[in-house]
């Protein structure tokens, strides 16, 4: 299973949002020559890239909590997932009222 599956799984289970949008923007960032090398380090050279995404949730579970608690959670949600390689997040998380 590839990692957005992976995350869109998870972040279902979790969240049941009412949206759920992963964007791998990896491709945006394959010149990092940094980057190249600790994926290989980490993953073998076959799994480079998977690294950046951007994932934008609107959820219930966060009309009562404050910008800093969503993003913590989703951060939590997805900690295996930067322990295998996932470099970096975007995040746009919304509650239903702040639609």
């Amino acid at each position: 299973m590839d990692r957005k599956t992976r995350m869109t799984v998870l972040l279902e289970e979790a969240l049941n949002p009412s949206m759920l949008v992963i964007r791998d923007d990896s491709a945006r960032h394959q010149h990092h020559a940094h980057m190249r090398s600790v994926q290989e380090n980490s993953r073998g050279p076959a799994q480079v890239g998977e690294t950046h995404y951007a994932v934008e949730i609107v959820s219930d579970k966060f009309d009562e909590m404050r910008a800093l608690a969503r993003h913590r959670l989703v951060n939590e949600l997805l900690a295996p997932e930067f322990e295998q390689g996932l470099h970096a997040l975007s995040l746009t998380l919304k509650g239903t009222k702040d639609v």
